[in-house]
C-alpha cells in the first residue's frame, strides 16, 4: 500500500485547519473551548465519526471523543490523544493573525496543536475518501486542559488508553523532524506569601510586604535548579493598590526531571521552603503531577519502529528521543500502553508570537498517520 500516493494537499489543509486556528480557546475561558469543541465536533461528523461530547469540570470545558469503528474492526484499538486548549488569550489574532509566509504558516495554536490533531483528522479523511478500512478502530479524544497540566480529564485519558493497543499524540515534532518515546516527570506548585498590610505613604515599616517575600522566593527557587531537576515560577500575582504594602502574594511554579526519583527529591525540596520568615507566612502546596514516561520501553519502541519504516518508505527519516515539556503522552506511557507523540507537525515559538508550521511537513505527516492508521493490527 503506497501511503505517498494519498492526495493530500497544502493549500486545501491549510483552508480547513484556519478555521479552528481562529477559533481561539485559551484554557481558562470555558465558552471559547467549548467553541472550539463545538467546530471539531461537526468536522468529525461530517466526517462520519461518532460523535459525543463530555461534559467538563472543575469550571473548565468539554471533551470531544470522535470514534470511527470500521466492520469487522476489532477491539482494543488506536487512540488519537490530542488537546485543543492553547495557552493564547482570545485578542492574540490581532498579534498574530493567521497567515502563511513561504514555508510557514503562523497563529495561535497553530503548533501546539491545532494543527497536530487537524492532520490527524485529515489523515482519516484521506483513508475514508481512498476506500482503505483501518484494522482496529480509531478514537480520537480531544480535551481541554492539557496546557494547566490536565487535571480535570486525566482520568478520561488513562481509561481510555486502557481500552486501546496504542496511543498516537500529535504534539508537535521534535526539531530533527523526530518523535518522542518518552517524556521527562513535570510537577507543579501553587506558592503563597502572607503578610501584613499598611499604607506604602504614612507607615511602609508597619507592614510586611507579601511581594517582597515572595520575589525573595522566586530568586531561591530559580537557584535551585540543576540537571537532575529544574524550577522555575512562570505566574506571579500580588497587590491591588500600589500605596499599599500587600498581604498577599502568589504563584505557580513548576519542576521537571527526567526520573521519578529525582522529581520527588525536587518537591521535597519544594516543599520545604514553606514556613515564616520576616514574618511573612510562605505555603507551597503541590499542584498536578505528570509521572515519567520512561523512555525505552518495549512497547512504546515496537511501535516507533513500525512507525520509521513507514516513514523510510515515504522517504524520510524518523529519529526519536525522550524530552521535556510534558504531554498526555506521559500518562499513557506510564501507564505502559504504547505510545508514540511528537506526531504532529514541524514547526517553531510555539506559546510565543511567533508560533508557525512548517507547510511542508502537513504532507509529510499526514502521509505517515495516515499509514499508522491503516496498517496497526
Amino acid at each position: 500500500m503506497d501511503f505517498s500516493k494519498l492526495p493530500f494537499e497544502a493549500a486545501a489543509m491549510l483552508e480547513g485547519l484556519r478555521p479552528w486556528v481562529e477559533c481561539e480557546s485559551p484554557t481558562f475561558d470555558t465558552s471559547a473551548v467549548n467553541r472550539m469543541m463545538d467546530l471539531a465536533a461537526h468536522d468529525f461528523a461530517v466526517l462520519g465519526a461518532t460523535v459525543e461530547r463530555i461534559p467538563g469540570r472543575m469550571g473548565l470545558g468539554g471533551s470531544l471523543r470522535a470514534s470511527f469503528a470500521p466492520s469487522g474492526a476489532l477491539q482494543p484499538g488506536i487512540l488519537v490523544s490530542g488537546h485543543l486548549d492553547t495557552v493564547h488569550p482570545v485578542g492574540t489574532l490581532d498579534v498574530l493573525p493567521f497567515r502563511i509566509e513561504a514555508n510557514r504558516a503562523y497563529g495561535p495554536g497553530i503548533l501546539d496543536m491545532k494543527g497536530g490533531n487537524f492532520i490527524a483528522f485529515e489523515a482519516m479523511k484521506q483513508l475514508i475518501r481512498a476506500g482503505i478500512a483501518t484494522r482496529l478502530p480509531v478514537t480520537f479524544l480531544l480535551t481541554p486542559d492539557e496546557e494547566i497540566g490536565t487535571p480535570s480529564t486525566r482520568e478520561l485519558i488513562e481509561m481510555e488508553a486502557a481500552r486501546n493497543r496504542y496511543v498516537l499524540v500529535p504534539e508537535p515534532a521534535l526539531e530533527d523532524n523526530g518523535v518522542v518515546t518518552g517524556r521527562f516527570a513535570i510537577a507543579r506548585f501553587n506558592l503563597t506569601a502572607r503578610g501584613k498590610p499598611s499604607h506604602a505613604g504614612v507607615s511602609p515599616k508597619s507592614g510586611r510586604s507579601a511581594i517582597r517575600e515572595m520575589a525573595r522566593k522566586v530568586l531561591e527557587i530559580d537557584g535551585m535548579s540543576g540537571d537532575d531537576c529544574t524550577f522555575s515560577v512562570g505566574v506571579i500575582q500580588g497587590g491591588l493598590w500600589v500605596n499599599c504594602i500587600s498581604s498577599l502574594c502568589t504563584a505557580q511554579a513548576l519542576s521537571m526531571a527526567k526520573t521519578d526519583e529525582d522529581l520527588e527529591a525536587g518537591i521535597a525540596r519544594m516543599m520545604a521552603l514553606s514556613g515564616t520568615e520576616n514574618e511573612v507566612e510562605f505555603t507551597v502546596t503541590r499542584g498536578v503531577t505528570r509521572p515519567v514516561w520512561k523512555p525505552g520501553q518495549p512497547q512504546t519502541m515496537a511501535l516507533y519502529e513500525r512507525a520509521a519504516a513507514l516513514a523510510a518508505e515515504l522517504g524520510f527519516a524518523l529519529p526519536h528521543g525522550s524530552s521535556g515539556g510534558g504531554s498526555d503522552g506521559n500518562f499513557t506511557g506510564a501507564m505502559g500502553v504504547a505510545t508514540l507523540c511528537g506526531l504532529g507537525v514541524r514547526g517553531a515559538g510555539y506559546h510565543t508570537l511567533e508560533e508557525h508550521l512548517e507547510i511542508d511537513s502537513l504532507i509529510d505527516r499526514g502521509r505517515l498517520m495516515a499509514g499508522l492508521f491503516a496498517l496497526l493490527d
